[in-house]
């Protein structure tokens, strides 16, 4: 019962961990990413749909992404969602190429970023420990309902503090080298 109980808090702090981890590789960093056009939707063919369904997204240089659209005649809707997305970023069109130079971030711009990674690591960390309350709500259930004894429940409270700090240090580590990566020129 017990171990249900960790595995269940485990995969859940882990499906958190890794959703911070994707929300970070959306912050534009100064470096060309293709997770920086994660979330960008496209019309295309009626319908909204992420843009690497429409595109082979590609980083040949630290500084520049290269999105090549398979139809020619989505070019201009991939620029438009592009620039309609708020990254800051000018697409330059050649044919069915759309280069997207990444310019360098400002010494301002870095610390707003810096700032907002923070605010998601918190949030992040908040996550985990509202998963490390309802385990223990569900611990104290089972001693509640005889199933468990009260030295079995402070064993199992333990070890999910034990698994709440362990997801927290890799949120941590997480956060500390996207604060690298910011900072870094």
């Amino acid at each position: 019962m017990l171990e249900e109980i960790y595995s269940d808090t485990r995969e859940r702090m882990a499906k958190s961990t890794e959703a911070f981890r994707q929300e970070l590789g959306k912050i534009r960093t100064g470096r060309a990413s293709p997770q920086l056009l994660e979330g960008i939707r496209v019309d295309a063919y009626g319908s909204s749909v992420p843009i690497n369904q429409v595109a082979t997204i590609s980083v040949p240089e630290a500084r520049l992404i290269v999105l090549s659209v398979w139809d020619r005649s989505l070019v201009g809707e991939v620029e438009r969602a592009i620039l309609k997305s708020g990254l800051g970023l000018n697409p330059q069109v050649q044919g069915n190429l759309i280069r997207l130079p990444v310019p360098p971030l400002s010494e301002e711009r870095r610390m707003e970023m810096v700032k907002l990674v923070k605010k998601m690591a918190e949030e992040a960390r908040i996550a985990v420990r509202n998963i490390r309350r309802d385990s223990i709500e569900m611990i104290r259930e089972l001693e509640k309902a005889k199933e468990i004894s009260e030295d079995d429940r402070r064993a199992a409270e333990a070890e999910i503090q034990k698994i709440t700090d362990e997801f927290t240090q890799k949120i941590d580590k997480i956060l500390a080298d996207k604060e690298k990566e910011l900072t870094e020129f």
